[in-house]
């Protein structure tokens, strides 16, 4: 008989952990001694191999054509061709060039994107030990099928989803899959059918690891219909976003391009009907483009990101997708998970409760500092019963402490590890200790008994049995003499209640004649000697970090794979208490509108699964939020990839994250990402100080060209061609675009932070970056400019044509418009330091990068004007002193008209806060 194969959604399939082993066994058509070799081989047949289907990743031609693939690029593409066939050889050259170099960067920079299905596909182990006919063999993990018999061990990658039909001691390490921050213990009862994947107890996935303890199971799903394979699809269908900076530059690109073509085409009529020839007014059609076309603002965009990527990397966040640095600065919301990203990562004891006292413990994690507490105030000399419960959580253990580059840390169980660590800061040495009271037998931890238990010796022959492991099983095995069982019930819930794990520690004591532990020796007779409660705590530094994103109006939601009590707790610690904590399986019920007010009002969730973590970021990104996510696990990489800005793990995260997350944290810490949020705000105010600075240069450039289309006469040259009366060269329109607007927009990436830059909200996603004031800003500067240009050039050519001839004139006059572009640039940058403050807003002297860029620019133009091969290249002519100084004069205006913007603006803005503050 074959099994016809599953489909993913299969309420069938997903009900395995509710079934008996045998009932499983009898459903898939197998038995404990696994398949016979011809049925494996008919299912392989029939369900394919055991191995993820890759998605075919876009060819190197179509990234490529995606770079080429817009409106801006378009138009300088047919300028460069028009140029060409119309004998302007240079001018389409230097066009094609600034084409090209854009492209590279684009290329390179999507190509090497999009691996994390790739990675995903490398979780799958490349061998596994089966049974076929009741024989072991070792077979590829590909060729595992529904119905095989798998045995696990200590080590091993788990090859595919399986039911357990035997276990002993049997811990996985799930976290990359469900978020658990501890190993998870199987076992084999069946649990409920609504169970959470952190809960399903009886089953192990595919790309979990096995840590301790051995297993057989029966493959119940492979290749796409694993839980890998789900998030795999998953992945798949998450959207890479946009970025805001990327939406308004694909915007502004769309309106650049038709009012460009627009114009270009008014400007091809006017020279027509004033004359001009066919070849001259094409060629005025492709100087509007040259000149109105922010050639170098890709470029200027792109370093602008690549010296974020800079700072932020010396702030422990690697930026692997350039536009990331710019989103973070937009951000709205940040999705954290809990485990070693809000929380330590390191299980820490907290509270001690014995019969005749409890206390506190304070210190975090594995470093050996901290001490018992009694009400805030050091214990001084450890109580016996303190002592005593201490002792036997150090012997019924397995763990070791140990150090690693200077700091504490555990091998084994972290749970164990952190017994360790609170005997230690109680003063107790553990290695003494375990010298001291030598083990003679022990009795593992089973997940079906749910306890530990050793046999010791204290030197003296006296011998004692101590028990560790749930409360429930240890009360029931202490004397009904001692604590009140009410009272220790109560304890525990109040240790609960604060997201505490809780192990309950007893002990008795036997003969010298016991030699080894016998099942009926933990049956009972033992005396309970207290509890000790254990949580991850947060790390401390983040608790500042939280309240310094409310503080910039970012929300911060806690995602986490853990129980409601702890994931409570921690979320309470944080600050992050407000609505209620919402489970996964609470999630699940909701419709995506109700969906939508959840996301937004509440800020704890826990128990939640892959599809949870990828509804919510949908939700937020559905009410216009701009959504960071954080993980580490492959159950984040569909939520990483979907969100604006995903930030993976660097030190716990799996290969899977890190390919699907735009930042990776070396630190796998939060407080890196509010660093990183601080920087994109800084560099998402410098690339808005680019554009006010680039725009009205285009602008101002566009408006020349048109002035001197519609007003000015056309000239007869020498052999008496007749050619219009140019201000600017189209090959010095690209120099004014290319040379200077970069040499001095480059600048502006390196100013300092604006003042209170983190405490003002977000930028809201839909507000455009050509603001009302940019434009406004970009309107007077490109008028300024406009104005002294071609003012200047009216008087040189005037006065000169008479002395030199008007075509040697034209060339002198041609060389001062362009001078007085550039003079204006440079003291345009001054202003555009700060766009609302005065120069000395941000320290005159604060961006040395600033003087660098106006010294290299003015040997750059003195090299444009004064030497011989830059001459012949740009058609420029030698100025004198006095053509100098007239530049620099009507270049300086544009500060005291800038200035007296600002001025206007801040008080408007001034009056309306004012106004504002009165209504409220």
């Amino acid at each position: 008989m074959t099994l016809a194969k599953p489909s993913p959604h299969d309420s069938a399939v997903a009900a395995w952990h509710a079934l008996a082993p045998e009932a499983v066994l009898e459903r898939v058509h197998s038995s404990v001694e696994g398949l016979s070799d011809t049925e494996a081989q008919q299912r392989l047949e029939q369900h394919g191999p055991n191995i993820l289907k890759r998605e075919s990743q876009n060819g190197p031609w179509r990234v490529l054509f995606r770079q080429i693939n817009n409106p801006l690029i378009w138009v300088l593409l047919g300028s460069a061709v028009l140029a060409v066939a119309l004998g302007k050889v240079t001018d389409g050259m230097v066009v094609l060039a600034v084409v090209v170099l854009n492209t590279l960067i684009g290329f390179i920079q999507e190509f090497r994107a999009g691996q994390a299905i790739e990675a995903l596909a490398r979780m799958v182990p490349e061998t596994v030990t089966a049974l076929r006919g009741g024989a072991k063999v070792s077979l590829a993990a590909e060729q595992l099928v529904p119905g095989d018999v798998v045995e696990l061990a200590s080590g091993d990658k788990v090859p595919a989803d399986m039911r357990l039909i035997a276990a002993r001691n049997l811990q996985v390490e799930e976290a990359a899959l469900t978020g658990e921050s501890v190993p998870v213990r199987k076992q084999l009862p069946p649990v409920a059918e609504n169970a959470s994947l952190g809960d399903r107890t009886n089953l192990t996935f595919g790309g979990t690891l096995v840590t301790s303890g051995t297993g057989r199971a029966v493959v119940v799903a492979t290749g796409d219909t694993t839980e890998l394979g789900r998030i795999s699809r998953m992945l798949g269908e998450a959207t890479d976003m946009q970025t805001p900076m990327t939406k308004a530059l694909a915007t502004i690109g769309r309106y650049l391009t038709v009012a460009i073509l627009a114009m270009s085409v008014v400007l091809l009529g006017v020279g027509l009907l004033r004359g001009y020839e066919i070849s001259e007014a094409l060629l005025v059609a492709i100087t509007l483009a040259v000149a109105a076309i922010p050639e170098g603002l890709p470029a200027i965009v792109t370093i602008a990101l690549a010296i974020g990527v800079q700072r932020m990397a010396a702030r422990q966040a690697v930026i692997r997708k350039l536009p990331a640095v710019e989103t973070l600065g937009s951000t709205t919301v940040i999705c954290s998970d809990k485990t070693g990203t809000l929380t330590r990562n390191e299980m820490t004891v907290q509270a001690l409760w014995t019969p005749e006292g409890a206390w506190t413990v304070s210190g975090v994690g594995y470093a050996v500092q901290g001490e018992l507490q009694c009400e805030g105030r050091s214990v001084g000399e450890v109580p016996r019963t303190a002592t005593e419960l201490l002792r036997a959580g150090v012997l019924c253990n397995d763990a070791s402490l140990h150090s690693q580059e200077g700091k504490g840390a555990i091998t084994g169980d972290p749970t164990e590890g952190a017994l360790l660590v609170v005997a230690e800061k109680a003063g107790m040495r553990v290695e003494e200790t375990r010298g001291r009271f030598a083990r003679v037998d022990a009795v593992p931890f089973e997940s079906e008994n749910q306890f530990m238990a050793t046999l010791n010796e204290d030197g003296e022959g006296k011998r004692s049995i101590f028990l560790k492991g749930a409360l429930e099983v240890v009360l029931k095995r202490c004397q009904s003499e001692g604590a009140a069982p009410e009272a220790v019930l109560s304890e525990m819930d109040r240790m609960a209640e604060k997201g505490m794990r809780v192990l309950a520690v007893a002990s008795k004591s036997v003969s010298a004649a016991h030699t080894g532990l016998k099942p009926e020796d933990v049956e009972g007779g033992f005396t309970l000697l207290g509890l000790q409660g254990m949580i991850d705590p947060p790390r401390e530094e983040v608790i500042a970090a939280v309240r310094a994103c409310h503080e910039a109006g970012i929300a911060v939601k806690m995602i986490t794979g853990d129980h409601q009590k702890t994931a409570e707790s921690i979320g309470h610690q944080l600050g992050l208490a407000e609505g209620k904590v919402v489970t996964g399986q609470e999630l699940a019920e909701l419709d995506d509108a109700r969906m939508q007010e959840v996301a937004v009002s509440s800020h704890v969730f826990a128990r939640v699964a892959p599809e949870h973590k990828l509804r919510l970021v949908r939700a937020l990104q559905a009410r216009h939020h701009v959504v960071a996510m954080t993980g580490d696990g492959v159950n984040d990489a569909p939520a990483l990839k979907q969100s604006n800005i995903g930030v993976a793990m660097g030190i716990t995260g799996t290969a899977v994250s890190k390919e699907s997350a735009d930042i990776v944290l070396t630190n796998d810490n939060f407080t890196t990402i509010v660093s990183a949020v601080e920087e994109g705000r800084r560099v998402y105010d410098n690339l808005v100080k680019s554009l006010a600075f680039v725009l009205p240069t285009n602008l101002g450039l566009a408006l020349i060209l048109a002035f001197s289309v519609a007003f000015f006469p056309i000239q007869e040259l020498a052999g008496g061609a007749l050619a219009p009366l140019m201000p600017m060269l189209p090959v010095q329109f690209l120099w004014i675009n290319l040379v200077a607007t970069v040499a001095l927009a480059l600048p502006l990436a390196f100013e300092a932070k604006e003042p209170h830059l983190m405490q003002r909200p977000p930028r809201a996603p839909t507000e455009p970056v050509l603001s009302r004031f940019v434009v406004g800003r970009t309107a007077v500067a490109a008028l300024v400019m406009a104005a002294g240009a071609i003012g200047l050039f009216s008087w040189e050519f005037r006065t000169e044509t008479d002395r030199v001839g008007s075509e040697e004139a034209m060339r002198e006059a041609q060389t001062m418009a362009v001078t007085t572009v550039i003079l204006f640039q440079i003291f345009y940058l001054l202003m555009c330091r700060s766009l609302h403050g005065s120069l000395f807003r941000l320290g005159l002297f604060s961006n040395p990068m600033v003087f660098l860029g106006i010294g290299v620019l003015l040997l750059l133009q003195l090299g444009f004007i004064y030497l011989p091969f830059m001459q012949k290249l740009f058609g420029t002519a030698p100025l004198g002193w006095t053509e100098l100084g007239l530049s620099a004069l009507a270049a300086a205006v544009i500060l005291p008209v800038i200035g007296a913007e600002k001025a206007w603006h801040n008080r408007r803005s001034s009056h309306a806060t004012q106004a504002g503050a009165s209504v409220g």
